[in-house]
């Protein structure tokens, strides 16, 4: 997928960048089929007046002003509503770099500067960097006013796209918190403290994947498939034998590893 060109403007700095997704799709996909005869099942759109089969060439925007009557938008007439300010990444301020939920971040970018931006840019990141911030900012992306974070890491710039306080849901289910002893917490902390490592990416993996991948290759093969042995973990009651347990497993685990 070709990169976004966009530019981050803060004061009088502009910094012209290109934005490349960081994530991608690894998952294994499956295909619709009939299950009488294992054939693929297609989709096809079709005119709702004519019932022509309809391609992607042939589809516009249409925005329905009342019941059944739509005004036809094009992209073109889209773009030249964007005013300059629009098209860049505008900074609106800064924030502490722990300050903002996570359930606020929607789709991450890697940020990369355009020729004759690298120095502009290395500045923003370093200075943010030190200074524990972020910057939040605002572009249009489509037909919508999008909420960025711009955030500083030692190798370079993320920029996460930002839902609306309106789109996030409000915890909907409370609970009434039980007292928790001072033994517990201590013992809680110390559970954590023993599972305290630093966050090394490449140590996890999809392991359910992998095997599905397995079940795959073995249906292939025309093999049986044989059900997963349980690890026979046995259920502790017991909240502070359970936290003891888990110290115990934890503190082995990391002798071991």
């Amino acid at each position: 997928m070709a990169a976004r060109k966009s530019v981050i403007t803060f004061g009088m700095v502009a910094i012209p960048i290109s934005m490349l997704t960081a994530t991608q799709d690894n998952d294994i996909h499956f295909n619709q089929l009939h299950k009488e005869d294992n054939s693929r099942i297609r989709y096809k759109k079709t005119c709702a007046h004519c019932g022509k089969e309809i391609s992607t060439n042939d589809i516009v925007k249409g925005y329905e002003y009342d019941k059944d009557k739509y005004v036809v938008i094009t992209d073109e007439e889209i773009e030249k509503i964007k005013t300059e300010k629009e098209k860049s990444i505008q900074i609106l301020h800064f924030a502490q770099l722990n300050q903002i939920s996570p359930v606020y971040y929607e789709k991450t970018y890697q940020a990369a500067p355009e020729p004759g931006g690298e120095k502009a840019f290395e500045l923003l990141r370093s200075a943010l960097m030190s200074e524990q911030k972020i910057a939040i900012g605002k572009t249009v992306i489509g037909t919508k006013d999008t909420l960025m974070a711009i955030i500083p890491r030692e190798e370079g710039i993320l920029i996460s796209t930002m839902f609306y306080a309106d789109e996030i849901k409000e915890i909907q289910k409370q609970y009434n918190k039980p007292e928790v002893s001072e033994q517990e917490l201590n013992m809680a902390k110390t559970l954590i403290s023993s599972m305290d490592t630093p966050f090394d990416p490449s140590k996890y993996k999809d392991e359910y994947q992998e095997r599905l991948r397995e079940l795959i290759e073995i249906k292939i093969s025309g093999k049986e498939i044989v059900a997963s042995e349980s690890d026979g973990a046995a259920k502790v009651i017991d909240l502070m034998e359970a936290l003891k347990a888990s110290v115990e497993k934890a503190k082995s685990d990391k002798e071991s590893a």
